[in-house]
């Protein structure tokens, strides 16, 4: 596949991606027969590409992740489990990809801005053992699920149609706590340092989301009119909101959050 020319950050800017679209031909979405398009105001149709971005290098990583962890998983039925989640985390990124293609944008340019600091976060949150692999795949994909639900309602229809169809396919987050319960059920000493480990993933998870949220304008005036006081405070409730989702699983769970 051609790529879009990208500016000297390797960051696509939207002029150049809808010009790559008109020079290349409209790619028309497969799963829903339309021709996706570039938003005209150019800093939301840059956040479109950075948000695309973000989400494909996100499931990419999770694919790599899962498929690693699988080799380790304790029995059979288990590695059977995390390599059909591994899958799934795989189309997740090829919709992302296809979605991207029909907008003009190469899928590995829109990447690169963030594989540096989402690869640092994972070798910041590098699992001990196998049951701490499954509950990071458990918390990253939650607090994933429920950034990406909360931004949608602010986005355009078919950025909230497609954030919707992987969250349709997404069958990971009861496969992952009906495990983790039966791990904890099976050895009560994992609780406590679970628990402790989901602290710190939820912590690291919320750091990250923000700093890259400020780094490529995720967050403040793009998403959140008025004053910058009340970008902040919007920005606040929304990691409030975020915390308390990761506590109620943490909850079911039986952990401490």
């Amino acid at each position: 596949m051609s790529s879009a020319p990208s500016s000297p950050s390797g960051q696509v800017t939207p002029q150049q991606a809808t010009s790559y679209a008109a020079e290349s031909g409209a790619v028309t979405d497969a799963a829903t027969g339309v021709t996706p398009r570039l938003p005209d105001d150019p800093r939301y149709a840059r956040f479109i590409v950075d948000l695309f971005g973000v989400m494909a290098y996100g499931e990419l990583s999770g694919f790599e992740r899962l498929s690693s962890d699988a080799r380790f998983s304790p029995t059979l039925h288990d590695r059977a489990t995390l390599g059909r989640l591994a899958v799934i985390e795989f189309e997740h990124f090829e919709m992302v990809s296809a979605h991207l293609a029909a907008l003009g944008v190469d899928v590995e340019t829109a990447m690169t801005p963030f594989q540096p600091s989402i690869d640092s976060f994972h070798e910041r949150t590098r699992p001990g053992d196998w049951y701490e692999s499954l509950m990071k795949a458990y918390v990253i994909d939650a607090i994933s699920d429920d950034f990406y639900t909360a931004l949608a309602g602010r986005l355009d229809a078919p950025t909230r149609e497609l954030i919707g169809r992987i969250q349709s396919a997404d069958e990971q987050g009861p496969l992952l706590q009906e495990r983790l319960q039966a791990a904890l059920a099976d050895d009560p000493r994992l609780a406590s340092r679970l628990a402790l480990w989901g602290r710190r993933l939820v912590g690291e998870a919320l750091t990250q989301a923000q700093r890259i949220g400020i780094e490529r304008a995720f967050l403040g005036a793009l998403l959140f009119a008025g004053a910058e006081e009340d970008q902040e405070k919007e920005t606040l409730l929304l990691f409030s909101q975020l915390t308390r989702n990761h506590s109620r699983r943490m909850s079911v769970l039986g952990l401490t959050a």
